[in-house]
């Protein structure tokens, strides 16, 4: 084994695991006070149980020898539990073990991204339900498609294999996935209480949190792309130089288009324009040059602060724009692979304009749209199903006096309490 690069995908998921609070801190600092704790708790919530669901029959269904070598779903059986999971194979760079778990976290966080477009009005249990049942159905499989290579007597997933459209580090598998299923949640559960137009809803309240939590998750996506290298390696430091580079120019180009548009660029643009960069990136860091993942990440930037205002003319009610940031800089991100891919850089595939055609544009999109549709379409099964049987949404008073303490009999501040103030001290004698 490479203990390097074992060291490396060991330091991978720790950086990973640290975008759970970051995506929790994020998330909560957008929704109003009443509803922090219930972000923070749906983010946790849903790593928690997508991480039991791994370990039982999860990575098995990713990772396992496809059935019947059709791409499109693992053997279940073959890891049923972790079996053969933590043996020592010496032919291998890595160990397994390391790697389904860098990658439970990969399925943890694609669910707790969902949570974001449904704020303030979905019940935690059905929440959790739902997380259970998408993740079986949906990510599993998409992940099979996207992340499964094959190998010697083993069949792996069809985008990746027979397709061969390149998703370095899951902007199919994870944003195109968890952008389209939350359109799709957002349709079935309909618009908040208040919702008509740009501003009839609470403003975010609390934003140096949210600037916090994207921070946490910048830092903790070097560890996202580059542990997708799976080796301590050049492509790893071209993936984290091109991770790096992205988010700046994206962050640039959203505070761009806020300044042209509104007459003021905010701390809520930066922080959503560094994650669109991080978004549109993730697909495409091990296939550009450093100077097209600044050019990449301009226009991530860009479209994402373009899209975000499509709910307000379309009418659909996304609470922290997932849809906006992270299906549209997915598909982004996926699509430019086809144009900027450079065969200098680590996957080794020129874009159109390197003068490699239209073949790698046309793999990407059939590979992006594949995931959408799919994503899309048994998501909203999944929600209405849900929505008949248990209900999804919480009652229209708990929604407007806070689902934190309706649903989890706690409060972020205790704003009705406050401390005593200390007395101020007599001056002294003389002074």
């Amino acid at each position: 084994m490479d203990t390097g690069s074992t060291a490396w995908m060991l330091a991978s998921t720790a950086l990973v695991c640290l975008m759970v609070p970051g995506l929790a801190l994020f998330y909560g600092g957008m929704v109003a006070a009443k509803s922090v704790l219930n972000m923070i708790m749906m983010t946790f919530g849903s790593v928690a149980l997508v991480g039991c669901i791994w370990v039982v029959y999860g990575f098995s269904a990713s990772f396992g020898d496809s059935i019947g070598g059709a791409g499109i779903l693992g053997d279940v059986t073959e890891y049923f539990g972790m079996s053969g999971v933590m043996k020592d194979d010496p032919k291998a760079v890595i160990p397994l073990s390391v790697f389904a778990a860098f990658q439970a976290l990969f399925a943890a966080l694609t669910a707790a991204l969902i949570c974001g477009a449904i704020s303030d009005r979905i019940k935690f249990g059905a929440w959790m339900a739902f997380t259970a049942i998408w993740v079986t159905l949906v990510y599993l499989p998409v992940a099979h498609w996207v992340f499964a290579f094959d190998s010697k007597g083993v069949t792996g997933g069809w985008i990746v294999n027979k397709l061969g459209a390149i998703d370095f580090a899951g902007g199919t598998a994870v944003h195109i996935n968890s952008g389209a299923a939350a359109l799709a949640v957002i349709l079935v559960l309909g618009k908040r209480i208040g919702w008509k137009k740009e501003g009839g809803v609470e403003r975010p309240h609390n934003l140096p949190l949210v600037m916090l939590g994207a921070g946490l998750l910048w830092f903790g996506w070097f560890g996202f792309n580059g542990g997708s290298a799976l080796t301590s390696s050049n492509a790893a430091s071209v993936v984290v130089l091109n991770t790096f580079t992205a988010t700046c120019s994206a962050m640039l180009g959203w505070l761009l288009v806020e300044k042209l548009r509104d007459g003021h660029s905010t701390s809520l643009g930066a922080a959503s324009g560094a994650i669109a960069g991080l978004v549109a990136i993730t697909p495409s860091c091990g296939a550009v040059s450093p100077l097209g993942a600044l050019v990449l990440g301009a226009i991530g930037g860009a479209v994402c602060a373009l899209a975000v205002g499509l709910k307000y003319k379309l009418g659909y009610d996304d609470s922290l724009d997932v849809v906006g940031i992270h299906l549209v800089g997915g598909v982004t991100g996926t699509l430019l692979v086809g144009v900027l891919g450079t065969a200098d850089a680590p996957n080794g595939v020129d874009g159109l304009l390197y003068g490699g055609g239209l073949s790698l544009l046309g793999k990407q999109a059939v590979g992006a749209f594949a995931v959408l549709a799919y994503s899309f379409g048994v998501t909203w099964l999944i929600a209405k199903t849900l929505d008949k049987t248990m209900g999804l949404r919480v009652r229209p008073e708990v929604e407007q006096e806070g689902v934190d303490v309706h649903l989890h009999a706690e409060s972020a501040y205790d704003l009705a309490h406050p401390l005593p103030l200390e007395p101020t001290p007599a001056p002294a004698v003389g002074y």
